[in-house]
């Protein structure tokens, strides 16, 4: 027999998420960076060292369409953020690479995000362990993707930054 749901449990948890979210966005545009182009800049630089920095990756990575990434790139090249390059390998690919300028944007908004998580980070985690608890996650179906390449996707090799 089914759990009955706890919607609080879950509401909390969705708040604490959310709090950390505005957060985020408030300090991107402080920074004069839009939210989107911040999560942009983590994308690249964090993908795992078995990956490419690629439009592609990127887009899987800020769950937008290809085009978007396409989009957000250009925008991000403009303001000399990033550089974008034909790979060697297959030139129809694009690759991906922070700037000086893009690392020190990126490291500046990843040190208030650090200190914001030791402070949130406490009850996040409570707020998770409340809904594990209860059973929300365990008999939730799992979602279609949690990271790595989609079906059809050739994983990725990272490129390094400069």
């Amino acid at each position: 027999m089914a759990r009955p749901i706890d919607y609080a449990a879950l509401a909390d948890f969705r708040y604490e998420i959310r709090r950390f979210l505005n957060f985020s966005e408030g300090v991107a545009r402080a920074a004069r960076i839009e939210p989107q182009q911040h999560q942009a800049l983590l994308a690249i630089r964090g993908l795992p060292a078995e990956s490419e920095a690629t439009i592609g990756a990127l887009a899987e990575r800020l769950q937008i369409k290809h085009h978007s990434a396409v989009e957000l790139t250009g925008r991000l090249q403009a303001r000399g953020w990033i550089r974008r390059t034909r790979s060697t390998a297959d030139r129809r690919e694009v690759l991906l690479d922070l700037t000086r300028r893009g690392e020190r944007i990126l490291e500046n908004l990843s040190l208030s995000h650090r200190k914001e998580l030791h402070m949130a980070g406490p009850r996040l985690i409570e707020a998770l362990r409340s809904v594990i608890a209860r059973g929300e996650v365990a008999s939730s179906p799992r979602p279609p993707f949690l990271g790595g390449p989609r079906r059809g996707n050739k994983p990725q090799r990272r490129r390094g930054s400069r």
